[in-house]
C-alpha cells in the first residue's frame, strides 16, 4: 500500500483556531460508494494495519479483505474488495445483470418481499441465502468490534441514514427495516472500514464535492428502479446532498455512498478559495462506465500569507471569513435553564451567545437568543438549543467579517505571570489582558482587579515593543 502521505491530527476543543489546518476534499466526479471511500481514504495515509485489526474484530464470518493496485482510466489507484464466499456472494459487478435485459433471471425474485432494496452491494437476486438485519442487530455488531468510540459513532450514524431513506421509500416505520443488501458483510464491512479510517486520518473539516450520478435504471431485490435509486433520492433530499447528474448510463451514487457523504459533510461544504494541496489518495470502483470510475480524496491546506505580502486588499481579504448567527425565540424558559443553556453552548465552543428581551404575540414577554458559532459548529449548537430550551425552530443567518489577527502571549508582572490577548491589523495594535489570567493574580495578592489588568496591559506593551 501507498502510504507515504503525512496526516494531521484533528484538534477537538482548540476554539482559538478559526480555520481548520487540514481538510479532506472528496472529489466525487465518477460518483461515491463504499469500497470507493475506503479506497481513497487508505491511498491518502489511513493506516491499513489498523483497519485489518479492527476488521478482524467484528463479529463477522463469510469474507476476506483484498487491497491492492489497480489501473482505472490509465490511472494508478488503491482498490478495496471485500471477497465473499459462495453463501454471501452477489452480482453487484455484472454488468450484464445490472443494466442488461430486463426479464433475466425475473425468476429468481418472485416471492422475495425485501425492506431494503439494495446500496453497492445491490443483491440484485441469486439462489444464494442472505441474512437479514436490522439496526438493533448491525449496531451490536458495531458495538462488539474493537473501534475507537468515535469509529463507532461515525458507522452507526450512516446507518441511521440508511434505515431512515429505506423506512421512507418503503413506507414503514424506521424500527421495522430489515436490512438485507446493506445487512450483507460486504455492506457492513465498507462502512465499518470507511468509520475507521476517517477516525483515524482525523480531519479537521471534510468537504464533500457534489455527486456526480448517472442515468437510467439498476436492477435490485425489487426489480428494475430509476436512477438515482429512491434510498439515494431520499437521503439527498433530506441532507441537502448536491447531485450533478451526467449523462453516463448507469448508478454512479450507491446508497452507502450517499450515506457517507451526508453523515460526514459539515454545514460550510465550500472549498477556500486558495489553498494547497497536500496529498491525494486514488480509490477504483468496480464497475465499468463511461467514465474514471475513481473518486480522490485529498488533504487541502488553506493558503495563508506571510505577514507584510500582497496588496492591502489582499491582506484585508484574508482576514474576512464567514460565520454563522442562530437565533430562537424562548417564551417559557426560566431564568435558570436559559442560564445553563448559555454555559452548555459557551463550553461547546459558541463565540458569543446573549438574550434579547422581546414582545411575543398577545404581548407575552419573551427572550431571543443570539447563538454566534463557526459553521463547522451549527449542528453542535442547533442539538444544544433543541436539548436545552423550548424552541422547536431555529432561525440560521450567515454573515460576512473581518477579524483581527489574535496571538495569546505570557507577560511577567510584578504579581506574578499572566497572559494577554494581542491583536493586529495592519499597523493597528490592541492589547487586551486575559480576564482569567487577572483574576487568578488578584486572588493570589489580594490586589484589586483594575491595578493588576493595568500592570498586565503595561507588561504586555512593552513586550510588544
Amino acid at each position: 500500500m501507498k502510504n507515504e502521505n503525512q496526516t494531521v491530527r484533528c484538534c477537538c476543543g482548540d476554539g482559538g483556531a478559526d480555520q481548520p489546518e487540514k481538510i479532506l476534499y472528496l472529489e466525487c466526479l465518477s460518483g461515491i460508494s463504499g469500497d470507493m471511500t475506503v479506497a481513497a481514504l487508505l491511498d491518502l495515509g489511513a493506516d491499513e494495519k489498523k483497519l485489518r485489526e479492527a476488521l478482524a474484530s467484528l463479529p463477522l464470518t463469510g469474507y476476506d479483505v483484498h487491497i491492492s493496485r489497480v489501473k482505472k482510466s490509465g490511472l494508478d489507484a488503491c482498490d478495496f474488495a471485500v471477497r465473499l464466499d459462495e453463501m454471501h456472494e452477489n452480482h453487484d459487478h455484472d454488468m450484464m445483470y445490472l443494466h442488461g435485459d430486463m426479464h433475466v433471471h425475473n425468476h429468481e425474485m418472485h416471492g422475495e418481499r425485501q425492506a431494503f432494496h439494495g446500496h453497492d452491494n445491490h443483491d440484485h437476486g441469486g439462489h444464494h441465502h442472505h441474512e437479514h438485519r436490522g439496526l438493533p442487530e448491525i449496531r451490536a455488531i458495531i458495538e462488539a468490534g474493537n473501534l475507537t468510540s468515535g469509529a463507532k459513532k461515525t458507522a452507526n450514524r450512516i446507518f441511521d441514514i440508511l434505515a431512515d431513506a429505506e423506512a421512507k421509500a418503503h413506507g414503514v416505520p424506521r424500527n421495522q427495516v430489515h436490512f438485507h443488501e446493506v445487512g450483507a458483510v460486504d455492506s457492513i464491512v465498507d462502512i465499518a472500514a470507511v468509520a475507521v479510517c476517517l477516525d483515524d486520518l482525523a480531519p479537521e473539516q471534510i468537504i464533500i464535492s457534489p455527486l456526480s450520478e448517472g442515468n437510467g435504471t439498476v436492477r435490485c431485490q425489487h426489480g428494475v428502479l430509476p436512477i438515482p435509486v429512491p434510498a439515494v433520492a431520499n437521503i439527498a433530499a433530506a441532507h441537502g446532498l448536491p447531485i450533478h447528474r451526467t449523462a453516463v448510463a448507469g448508478e454512479l451514487v450507491t446508497p452507502t455512498g450517499a450515506a457517507i457523504a451526508a453523515a460526514v459533510m459539515q454545514p460550510q461544504n465550500i472549498l477556500p478559495d486558495r489553498y494547497a494541496i497536500r496529498g491525494i489518495g486514488v480509490g477504483a470502483g468496480k464497475r465499468d462506465y463511461a467514465t474514471a470510475g475513481i473518486l480522490r480524496a485529498m488533504w487541502l491546506e488553506p493558503e495563508k500569507k506571510a505577514k507584510g505580502c500582497g496588496t492591502e486588499s489582499e491582506e484585508q481579504e484574508q482576514t474576512a471569513d464567514r460565520i454563522v448567527k442562530l437565533e430562537a425565540n424562548i417564551d417559557d424558559a426560566t431564568g435558570e435553564e436559559l442560564g445553563h443553556c448559555m454555559d452548555c453552548l459557551m463550553q461547546a465552543g459558541a463565540r458569543d451567545v446573549s438574550f434579547v428581551p422581546i414582545y411575543m404575540k398577545k404581548n407575552r414577554p419573551a427572550y431571543e437568543i443570539h447563538v454566534i458559532c463557526m459553521p463547522q459548529d451549527i449542528r453542535c449548537m442547533e442539538e444544544i438549543l433543541f436539548r436545552e430550551t423550548t424552541t422547536i425552530g431555529i432561525r440560521r443567518g450567515w454573515m460576512e467579517r473581518t477579524v483581527m489577527e489574535r496571538e495569546s502571549v505570557p507577560v511577567n508582572t510584578a504579581y506574578g505571570m499572566a497572559r494577554a490577548k494581542i491583536c493586529r491589523y495592519g499597523n493597528i495594535r490592541k492589547i487586551y489582558p486575559e480576564y482569567e489570567s487577572v483574576a487568578a493574580l488578584c486572588q493570589k495578592s489580594g490586589c484589586d482587579f483594575r491595578t493588576v489588568y493595568q500592570a498586565v496591559t503595561l507588561a504586555s506593551k512593552q513586550k510588544e515593543n
